[in-house]
């Protein structure tokens, strides 16, 4: 990571939210128009990612990395499935700006901090999809330690093809104990 590179949490008061809503949203913009990365197909409003950063930053995380004013990227933790029986486990993204420049360690330093935020809230166990191909994201979560649990065959249609989905998972607290309270959900 660049010196200059910081890694912190989003903003929540409203207008340190809206801004960093709409820096998500620029970000995330051309992985939802251009790519298969993600499955969405409508590239959510700076008001939309404002109220996915609400619902997941207090009881997961929600990170922004940033350079000379600059926002790099970001990462969250989610709700992986709605029943109750899987709330010690987190689904994490994280989205790095295309123009931002690479190699700089801006993703590790995310996912580093993202990890270590969800361990410490108490989550367990975390869980990544990641569409193929896509050596670099794989590469980066191979680097902290996901290992693959399947691949479902063909479930997402974008961009004119078929593309498949990684599951990747990584423990990030051990789970011989029964779990204590459980981590907040959102609201």
């Amino acid at each position: 990571m660049s010196s200059s590179t910081t890694v912190r949490d989003a903003r929540l008061d409203p207008a340190g939210l809206a801004a960093d809503a709409a820096a998500c949203a620029a970000v995330y913009f051309p992985y939802v128009t251009g790519t298969a990365a993600t499955f969405e197909e409508v590239p959510p409003s700076g008001a939309q990612m404002a109220q996915r950063v609400e619902a997941y930053a207090a009881s997961h995380a929600w990170l922004l990395a940033e350079a000379d004013g600059m926002v790099l990227g970001y990462a969250y933790g989610s709700s992986y499935r709605p029943r109750p029986a899987y709330r010690w486990t987190a689904e994490v993204s994280v989205y790095l700006a295309v123009d931002a420049p690479r190699r700089t360690g801006a993703g590790r330093a995310l996912y580093a901090a993202l990890l270590e935020r969800l361990a410490q809230r108490g989550y367990r166990t975390a869980i990544a999809g990641i569409t193929l191909p896509n050596d670099a994201s794989v590469g980066l979560h191979q680097a902290f330690g996901f290992t693959e649990v399947g691949v479902e065959r063909h479930v997402g249609w974008k961009l004119g093809a078929w593309h498949d989905l990684l599951r990747m998972q990584r423990t990030l607290a051990p789970d011989t104990e029964p779990p204590g309270s459980a981590p907040a959900e959102p609201a």
